[in-house]
């Protein structure tokens, strides 16, 4: 290949125009390889690849500081980096990451994978720069809605106090490149590049500012009349909201034309203010089965390249699609039931929902916290919301759960996807920390199933309950592996799955009387734990606690007096966690039984398939039973 050959990202700056275009087809063509056999997000990374040349060509990064926003749309940008070697190993334990990697690059200013956190940093980093009497550039790549985010809005606002350079380029990609980025737009592009222009406009206004007793008036009338008329013939709504926030404004700009996009951000460059340029591109730029269809193609297991078939469908219900089944079936028994989500239909599994009750589902965009605060009016109005969202995304809005939801008591069911190992995406998405977020906030119930059967009784005791109440479940398939049907929902009541037969003889030499303690995805492994464990002699009981808060505590205690030893497993932090909060119940108890807490460290866990990073740190079957027999052997 042809980039095989390039120091990249430096080579960049002495191609030719048709050079670039022939490096942007063939990084194309390792992203669509390398994600077709890993998985990972391909749209929005195809429509970035002209972009991404444009940048690394008019910046010298890393001097130039680059900040990615929603990294997912920063594959073209690795690939310039440095990592084209690497690439193949994307989403890989030990491999490349699907989003920015401060440990992986230099270039890589953040690890990031929520939307909306770009301009912040890049502002930091401009009054830093600015502080140290620095020369370099600081740029800021958003979009895939990052614009929705409330963050950045207050990242904006905020840009309007930095008098000195700043770059935010807004990745517009849910557009289709259409009239606008024509002949019309690329005319006002071009005449607002040339510097004779911006120094006429300068100078006209400060003359006019300079009129005794009327200047200033008239310069403000003149400027309202300017925006106003400009709004009227141009219709750019972005561009008068930009530039009433701050920045000078550019475009839209046809993203797929390298060499506008290097004159466009060649002209920010050199600007002394904060500019946002507004870059129109195409999700799924070069492979037609994305560009058709780039919401099934925006994060995707794998596919066949020849005919866009996405791989690994499974014949087994995921937690997700137990969910949106079920809600299905409440909305048509209930008019009182309203949706809520963040830019996440079909990821949470509502999108029959959607089409169902549309006047009842309502997506806010990338925007957390709002979501919160709006389920919360909802449920004051009468209304009983379902706020479907991912673990690692509602760690955003902890002081809306704190503030507008618990402490108002308010019946708002959270429904966390995704919690635990989510695999592939790695440290930024995993869901491990929600039990320890949720459990200490006053008037919150936290529950969690351990299979699909569970979660819909879960679901349909959670809207019945008057207060807060959050349900967990895994990225995972929900079948019934073990078969078991349990009993019905009540309110802090676990139940004992697995216990010895009665044939079952005493433990005898080293053998203990063992009770494992398991919440949530961590229950059937549990249960399988305990059978190999018992070919050791041990006798084991298994209790699916179901609620994390409040905890059955009768059943806990009970069991636990008739027990040699403890053991609590959870897919979730140790610190404050199931296990801490087992641990409490037994300190307020005076229960002195040995207790064995199995989940993750202290530490932020890697990338890798759920199932290998499950094994990796003893959460599955074989890794709890090797776990409680060092532990049943330990001396006191």
């Amino acid at each position: 290949m042809f980039i095989d050959e390039l120091d990249l990202p430096s080579a960049l700056k002495k191609l030719t125009g048709p050079e670039l275009e022939k490096a942007a087809g063939e990084i194309r063509s390792v992203i669509i390889d390398s994600v077709s056999k890993n998985g990972g997000h391909l749209a929005s990374s195809l429509g970035a690849v002209e972009l991404a040349i444009a940048i690394h060509t008019v910046f010298d990064s890393p001097k130039d500081k680059v900040v990615w926003d929603v990294g997912h749309q920063a594959y073209a940008h690795k690939i310039l980096t440095g990592r084209l070697k690497e690439f193949g190993s994307l989403r890989q334990y030990g491999g490349i990451s699907g989003f920015p990697s401060r440990e992986e690059s230099p270039h890589d200013l953040f690890t990031t994978g929520h939307a909306s956190t770009a301009i912040s940093s890049a502002i930091g980093l401009a009054k830093a720069r600015d502080l140290n009497r620095e020369g370099h550039k600081v740029v800021a790549v958003i979009g895939d809605g990052s614009l929705s985010g409330g963050l950045s809005l207050e990242a904006i606002n905020n840009a309007m106090n930095l008098n000195s350079n700043l770059v935010v380029v807004l990745n517009d990609n849910d557009m289709s490149i259409s009239k606008n980025v024509g002949a019309l737009s690329e005319y006002f592009t071009k005449t607002r590049m040339n510097p004779l222009y911006t120094k006429t406009k300068e100078r006209v206004e400060d003359m006019v500012k300079k009129i005794p007793k009327f200047g200033m008036p008239l310069y403000k009338l003149a400027n309202r009349l300017k925006e106003r008329l400009k709004h009227f013939i141009v219709d750019f709504k972005t561009e008068v909201i930009v530039e009433e926030l701050g920045f000078s404004y550019l475009g839209p700009i046809d993203g797929h034309n390298i060499t506008l996009l290097m004159s466009a951000l060649s002209f920010a460059k050199e600007l002394k203010k904060p500019i946002m340029v507004h870059v129109l591109t195409k999700k799924g730029k070069g492979y037609s089965f994305a560009e058709k269809d780039p919401t099934a193609f925006h994060g995707v297991p794998g596919f066949d390249i020849a005919t866009g078939k996405v791989s690994g469908s499974s014949r087994s219900r995921s937690y997700t699609q137990v969910f949106g089944d079920v809600m299905l079936r409440l909305g048509e028994e209930k008019s009182n039931i309203v949706a809520v989500t963040a830019a996440m239909l079909d990821g949470t599994g509502l999108d029959d929902f959607a089409r169902e009750f549309p006047e009842r589902f309502f997506d806010v965009g990338i925007a957390e916290e709002h979501s919160v605060i709006f389920a919360a009016g909802l449920a004051k109005g009468g209304l009983r919301p379902v706020c479907a969202i991912y673990s690692t995304f509602l760690q955003r809005s902890y002081d809306q759960l704190f503030h507008d939801v618990c402490l108002q008591n308010l019946p708002v069911v959270f429904c966390l996807d995704r919690a635990g190992i989510v695999g592939d995406d790695g440290p930024t998405h995993n869901g491990v920390f929600d039990i320890a977020y949720l459990r200490h906030l006053p008037n919150m119930t936290v529950m969690a199933p351990m299979n699909g059967t569970e979660l819909e009784r879960m679901l349909r005791f959670a809207i019945q309950h008057d207060g807060p109440i959050s349900i967990r479940y895994p990225r995972a398939a929900a079948d019934n592996r073990e078969n078991i049907d349990g009993t019905e929902i009540k309110m802090g009541k676990g139940e004992v799955v697995y216990k010895p037969s009665p044939l079952t003889p005493l433990p005898k030499g080293e053998g203990k009387k063992i009770l494992i303690v398991a919440i949530g995805s961590m229950v059937v492994p549990s249960i399988e734990s305990a059978k190999q464990l018992e070919s050791n002699d041990h006798s084991v009981s298994v209790i699916n606690a179901r609620f994390v808060k409040p905890l059955d505590k009768d059943l806990i205690l009970a069991e636990a007096r008739k027990a040699d030893l403890v053991v609590t497993v959870e897919e979730g932090c140790l610190m404050g966690g199931f296990g801490s909060a087992v641990m409490e119940l037994f300190e307020g108890h005076g229960i002195t039984r040995p207790l064995k807490r199995i989940g993750f460290p202290d530490k932020f866990i890697e990338a890798g398939k759920r199932d290998f990073i499950l094994d990796r740190y003893g959460l599955n079957a074989s890794g709890i039973a090797k776990t409680v027999s060092i532990f049943s052997k330990a001396k006191p």
